[in-house]
């Protein structure tokens, strides 16, 4: 069974920065594509950033470019979320999510193409 766990949140002030982890238990990330995703209360998930299955391609949301890299740790089998000048409205629960296809599908930017999540870590950024 694919278990992810998210790690790294925390509350901080706005221009702080957090490292995300997502660490995988009863299968190797290396081969499939991971994506990371956010959900404020009362809005719908989004999307954040994604990385292909060999980590060559990488993805992310305008509100996320130039402040947010995500990569791989094949050897610790987890992916990381590398957040910068975090601003208040980054404040929300961030999950991670892989495919259950090898070397992944779609566009690993919607909800619906993830067949594994983590339980999410909070993100607060105070003003």
């Amino acid at each position: 069974q694919v278990q992810l766990v998210e790690s790294g949140g925390g509350l901080v002030q706005a221009g702080a920065s957090l490292r995300l982890s997502c660490a995988a238990s009863g299968r190797t990330l290396s081969n499939y594509p991971v994506g990371w995703f956010r959900q404020a209360p009362g809005k719908e998930r989004e999307f954040v950033a994604a990385s292909s299955w060999s980590g060559a391609n990488t993805y992310y949301a305008d509100s996320a470019k130039g402040r947010v890299t995500i990569s791989r740790d094949n050897a610790k089998n987890t992916v990381y979320l590398q957040m910068n000048s975090l601003k208040p409205e980054d404040t929300a629960v961030y999950y991670c999510a892989t495919q259950r296809t090898r070397f992944g599908s779609g566009s690993l930017r919607v909800p619906g193409e993830y067949d594994y999540w983590g339980q999410g870590t909070q993100v607060t950024v105070s003003s």
